[in-house]
């Protein structure tokens, strides 16, 4: 790393860190205000990505009911999460907090071998799904996802495809079809990129074969035909989203881009009952269904038990993937 990028990375901690103790010293003079008259949403990534945005829905849907009488959302972006995470697993028995996170953490993880993981926060729900989408330029001579695959297949180092961040949702998915089809994962020829922006131009300009990226982000352009989508990362197929599933073209693979949120460490059971009767009021809200709606998630909604069972397999699997390819 040169130093002027040390000195930004070592900025962008440093601002995380007083953003988080701004927070702490806040509650403290707080009084004896409960999270119905007080929330904090955390966002751990920059304003403007997919979890900010997330958290500034549930915001809306929160105040457009009355659910909290004053609630906010703060950024500590960095390391797909991590140094969110890192902060908020501090915040021993703030109740008052909560904070998003979703498939891409666990990646991130993984990959940072970080010494904090969800092991030391406190599940809370699961909201809203999105999928992956592999597409190819719209005049490719590529026309199917079994198209795709037979060319992988007979040159996997030479078939490149872009994505997103190592070890995120675009990376593992293209490591689980790897796997499938009968190539090795450590064989994958993945170029991660900061955007899917970025990852589209390397493929219409041929430097890749494919490129993987939110289907919400590339929906404009696969129906305009700049792109030709040929396989989406869910189970099934999605109402309205006329793209066969890689499990309908033959590739056994399936990935969601799933977000919730966890409570910091150290709160009560009625305290956690509390949160998750908040996210389950808001869930229920015509501004979180209207924004389900307006970009594209499925709703996913999962608390208790059951999002502590999927949490620890979305973990295992997660892991499983990280090491299959060499990562």
């Amino acid at each position: 790393m040169s130093k002027q990028n040390m000195k930004y990375a070592v900025f962008g901690v440093v601002v995380a860190a007083a953003t988080v103790a701004a927070l702490v010293s806040a509650a403290g003079s707080g009084g004896e205000s409960t999270v119905r008259s007080k929330m904090v949403l955390m966002a751990p990534a920059s304003p403007g990505g997919g979890w900010d945005g997330f958290a500034r829905e549930a915001l809306q849907a929160i105040k457009s009911d009355g659910i909290s009488n004053n609630v906010q959302v703060v950024n500590v972006p960095g390391a797909g999460g991590t140094i969110g995470l890192g902060q908020f697993a501090q915040m021993e028995g703030r109740s008052d907090m909560l904070m998003v996170t979703g498939g891409v953490m666990i990646g991130a993880i993984e990959l940072a071998n970080s010494q904090t993981t969800l092991d030391d926060v406190e599940p809370i729900a699961r909201l809203a799904d999105d999928y992956a989408v592999i597409v190819v330029p719209g005049d490719s001579e590529v026309e199917t996802l079994e198209d795709f695959v037979d060319a992988w297949k007979q040159n996997p180092g030479g078939t490149a495809i872009a994505g997103g961040s190592l070890g995120g949702i675009d990376h593992l998915l293209m490591g689980m079809a790897a796997e499938e089809v009968g190539i090795d994962p450590k064989d994958v020829n993945y170029i991660p990129y900061s955007g899917g922006g970025e990852a589209i131009t390397s493929v219409m300009s041929g430097t890749t074969a494919a490129a993987v990226s939110g289907y919400n982000e590339l929906s404009d352009q696969i129906e305009k035909g700049t792109l030709r989508a040929l396989a989406i990362s869910s189970d099934e197929r999605l109402p309205g989203v006329d793209v066969p599933t890689f499990k309908e073209a033959g590739v056994d693979a399936a990935m969601a881009n799933w977000r919730g949120y966890v409570a910091a460490p150290g709160i009560t059971e009625e305290e956690k009952a509390e949160l998750v009767a908040i996210i389950t009021e808001f869930h229920a809200t015509e501004h979180w269904q209207d924004a389900v709606k307006r970009n594209n998630w499925t709703d996913s909604f999962m608390v208790g038990e059951e999002f502590d069972a999927f949490l620890a397999e979305e973990i295992v699997t997660t892991q499983e993937l990280v090491e299959g390819l060499g990562l």
